[in-house]
C-alpha cells in the first residue's frame, strides 16, 4: 500500500505534542528557519518554546501536515486517532515501549489507530528537512540548509546522528529514522525521499529489508532517475534462522544473502560510515559511475605505491596508458618521469598551470574517472596557496574531457569543510581518506540491476522433512539433472542381488542421514557389496555406480529465504568451499549469463577452467543443472532447500553424486 508523505516530509504546518521534545522541535525549527506556524499542544500548559500553546489538537487553526508526538505510548494512540481523524498529514510516533519491548499487541493498535495517515515509528526519532528547514527532531545535529542534497535513512537514531556530524562538504538534504517500521517501511520512505526531485542520491543504514520485490523496484526507479543508492546493512553475523543441516545453510546465512540481493538490484553496499559518506559525494556531483577504468596521479612515487598497493582487490582497473598518451605525457614531462599508472609526476610542473592542466587532461582522458592524490596544508597554520593551481588543473581537466575527476586527500583531515563545500559547489567531488576513496569509486561503479529484476516471493515455511536420497535423485533426474545409475532396498541382504546389475566401482551409501560422510555412511570404490557390514541408523541402503572422468566438484545449493525469497549458493565441491569461505551467493531468479559470472567470481574458478594445462571442467553442464533446479524451485513451492554436493564436472557432463532435498509435508 502506497501512502502520500509529501505533507509529512515537506510540510507547511508543524504541530508538537509533549513538554521538553517539544521544546527541542520548537528550537530546531527556530534554528533552522522554518517559515510556517508551529503549534505547540498541552493540555495546562499556557506557553512552550516561548510560542502559545494549545489546550488541544481540536484547537488547532487546522490539520497540522506533521506532528511530532512526544508524549507516553499509552497517549499516543489516543493522539495518533484523533489526528488521523482529523486529517492530518502524518505523525511521528517518538514514544518507545512497543514490539521491541515485548508489546506487539500495543503496537498493532497504533498501526489501526493512524488508519490511512502515515506514521514513522514507533521508537522513531524523527525527520530533519534541511531544505525547507522542516525539522521534526528532538536534539542536537550538524546539518545545514541547503537547496539539494542527499538523503539520510537510517533504522539507527544514533548512527544517523552522528553522520550529520560529518565535516566532509556532503550536502544533505534528508535525515530520516524509520524506528520499528510498524507502518512505513524502508521501501516506501526510501521511495518518498527520492521522489523529491532536490533528492541526488540516498544513503542507508539498515538492518533488515522489509519488502525486498518493493525495494527492488525502487532501486531500479531511483537508477533510472540517475540516482544512486549506497547502504550498510547490518548484522551479518547473526544466527541465521533455524533451518535444514546442510552447507547451504551455513553457507547462505549472514550477510551472504543480502549483499546477493543489494548487488543484483544495483545498490552499492559499504563497509563502513566514511565509505558511505564518500560514495554519497561521488553519487551526489556525479550520479552511479559508469566504467571501471581509473587513472591514478599524484607528484610523489610515494602516493603512486600506496595507491597501487590500496586498490587491489576494490576491482579497480588501473590499466597503462595508451603509446599516444605515453607520447604526450613524456613532451610534458621530460625524460626522468616513467610513464605509467598511477602516474608519479614528479614536482617539475608545480605551480604551472597550463602544463599541469595538460597532464592532467591527457592522462584522465583515456580512462573513464581519475583520482588526483593532493593533501593541501591545513590553513590555520600553513599557506596553502601553492596548491591552487593543482586543484584548478583538476577541476579544467574534468571539464575538458567530461570524466570525474577526483582530489584525493590521503588523510580524510587534509581537505578542511571550507574547501569541500567550495570545490562540491564548483562540481567537483573532493574525496578523503586514500583508501576509503578507493572503496567509494568502486561502490560507486557499481552496475545497475537487471531490468525488471524482482525476487521470488516468500513462502511461508512449514515443517520441513528430509526426502530420501533415492527418491530425490529420482527427483533430480525428473527436473534434467543427470544422475548415477543406482538401486536402492531396505536392507543389504535385499540389496546386494539388486546391486549385481550395476558396473563397479560402486559407493554404497546409508539412507536417512542430512550429512551421511559425518555419520559414516558413506563407502566408495567397492568392486561388490559382498561382505559389507550394517550402518547403524541407515534407514535403507542406495548402491550407484561411481562417477568416472571427473575434472571438478561442485556445491550447488537452493534454498528458501523468509526475506529474499530464495537464494543459491555455488562453491567447490565437498568441504572445500566451507574451508575457504570460497562460495558466491545469487538471489533467485538468476538468468544463466549471472550463473556464469558468479562462477568466475570464485577465487578457485582456475580449477574449472583448465589452470595450468589441466581439462576444462564443462561449465555448461552445471550452469543447465542451475537453471533446471531453480525451474523446479519455482515451480514447486513445497521445495525448501535442495543441495547437491558435489556435482562432478567431467570434460563433458555434469553428475549429481549426492542431492539432499528438504521440502514441506
Amino acid at each position: 500500500m502506497s501512502r502520500d508523505l509529501s505533507r509529512l516530509l515537506r510540510p507547511a504546518s508543524i504541530a508538537v505534542l509533549g513538554s521538553t521534545w517539544a521544546e527541542n522541535v520548537i528550537d530546531q525549527c527556530r534554528k533552522m528557519g522554518f517559515e510556517g506556524p508551529v503549534w505547540p499542544v498541552h493540555p495546562t500548559r499556557k506557553e512552550i518554546g516561548g510560542l502559545p500553546a494549545f489546550p488541544s489538537l481540536s484547537a488547532l487553526p487546522s490539520a497540522p501536515d506533521a506532528t511530532f508526538v512526544g508524549v507516553n505510548r499509552h497517549a499516543t494512540l489516543g493522539v495518533v486517532a484523533e489526528l488521523s481523524a482529523m486529517g492530518a498529514g502524518g505523525a511521528i510516533c517518538f514514544a518507545s515501549g512497543w514490539t521491541e519491548a515485548g508489546e506487539p499487541e500495543l503496537q498493532a493498535g497504533l498501526v489501526r489507530a493512524a488508519g490511512q495517515m502515515p506514521i514513522l515509528g514507533p521508537n522513531c526519532y524523527g525527520v530533519i528537512n534541511y531544505l525547507d528547514g522542516a525539522l521534526l527532531w528532538p536534539d542536537q545535529h550538524g546539518g545545514r540548509r541547503v537547496e539539494r542534497g542527499v538523503a539520510l535513512l537510517s533504522q539507527s537514531s544514533n548512527i544517523v546522528i552522528n553522520l550529520t556530524m560529518q565535516a566532509r562538504g556532503l550536502p544533505v538534504a534528508y535525515v530520516a529514522c524509520l524506528g520499528n517500521a510498524a507502518q512505513v517501511g524502508l521501501a516506501e520512505l526510501a521511495g518518498a525521499l527520492l521522489a523529491d526531485e532536490r533528492v541526488t542520491a540516498l544513503g542507508l543504514y539498515v538492518e533488515g529489508i522489509d519488502d525486498a520485490p518493493g525495494f527492488a523496484a525502487l532501486a531500479e526507479a531511483a537508477r533510472a532517475a540517475g540516482k544512486g543508492i549506497v547502504a550498510i546493512k547490518s548484522g551479518k553475523t547473526e544466527a541465521a534462522r533455524s533451518a535444514a543441516a546442510s552447507h547451504t545453510a551455513s553457507l547462505a546465512g549472514g550477510g551472504a544473502a543480502s549483499s546477493a540481493f543489494l548487488r543484483q538490484a544495483g545498490v552499492a553496499e559499504v563497509a563502513t560510515l566514511p565509505e558511505l559518506l564518500e560514495t554519497l559525494k561521488i553519487y551526489h556531483v556525479h550520479g552511479p559511475l559508469v566504467g571501471r577504468r581509473v587513472c591514478s596521479l599524484s607528484c610523489s612515487g610515494g602516493e603512486a605505491g600506496l595507491v597501487a598497493d590500496l586498490a587491489a582487490g576494490k576491482g579497480l582497473d588501473f590499466a597503462p596508458p595508451s603509446e599516444e598518451q605515453r607520447t604526450r605525457l613524456g613532451e610534458i614531462l621530460g625524460p626522468i618521469v616513467a610513464i605509467a599508472n598511477p602516474l608519479d609526476y614528479h614536482t617539475f610542473i608545480w605551480g604551472d598551470g597550463p602544463r599541469t592542466t595538460d597532464v592532467f587532461s591527457t592522462m584522465l582522458a583515456g580512462y573513464d574517472a581519475g583520482i588526483f592524490v593532493i593533501d593541501p596544508p591545513r590553513p590555520d597554520r600553513c599557506d596553502p596557496s601553492s596548491f591552487g593551481p593543482a586543484l584548478d588543473a583538476i577541476a579544467a581537466a574534468g571539464r575538458a574531457t567530461g570524466k570525474p575527476a577526483f582530489p584525493v586527500a590521503s588523510l580524510p583531515e587534509n581537505f578542511d569543510e571550507a574547501l569541500a563545500d567550495e570545490m562540491i559547489g564548483n562540481g567537483i567531488a573532493p574525496l578523503m581518506g586514500l583508501e576509503t576513496a578507493l572503496s567509494a569509486l568502486s561502490a560507486a561503479t557499481t552496475p545497475p540491476g537487471r531490468a525488471g529484476w524482482r525476487p521470488l516471493a516468500v513462502t511461508r515455511r512449514q515443517a520441513p522433512k528430509l526426502v530420501p536420497e533415492a527418491e530425490a535423485k529420482a527427483r533430480l533426474a525428473e527436473a534434467g539433472v543427470a544422475v548415477p545409475r543406482g538401486v536402492r532396498a531396505a536392507t543389504l541382504a535385499e540389496l546386494a542381488p539388486l546391486a549385481a546389475g550395476l558396473t563397479p566401482p560402486l559407493a554404497l551409501k546409508g539412507l536417512g542421514f542430512a550429512h551421511k560422510t559425518e555419520a559414516g555412511a558413506v563407502r566408495l570404490g567397492l568392486s561388490s557389496l559382498d561382505g559389507q557390514a550394517e550402518m547403524p541408523g541407515a534407514e535403507g541402503y542406495l548402491a550407484e555406480e561411481m562417477v568416472s572422468g571427473a575434472v571438478a566438484e561442485l556445491l550447488i545449493g537452493l534454498r528458501r529465504d523468509p526475506v529474499y525469497g530464495a537464494t543459491l549458493t555455488l562453491g567447490l565441491g565437498g568441504v572445500t568451499a566451507e574451508l575457504l569461505a570460497d562460495t558466491v551467493t545469487l538471489v533467485l531468479p538468476a538468468e544463466e549469463g549471472e550463473v556464469a559470472q558468479a562462477l568466475k567470481r570464485l577465487r578457485l574458478w582456475p580449477l574449472l577452467d583448465g589452470y595450468r594445462g589441466r581439462p576444462k571442467a564443462d561449465v555448461g553442464a552445471a550452469i543447465a543443472s542451475v537453471m533446471a533446479l531453480q525451474a523446479a524451485f519455482v515451480r514447486d513451492p513445497r521445495l525448501e532447500e535442495i543441495e547437491i554436493n558435489p556435482l562432478i564436472l567431467k570434460e563433458k557432463g555434469a553428475v549429481a553424486v549426492d542431492a539432499v532435498i528438504w521440502e514441506d509435508v
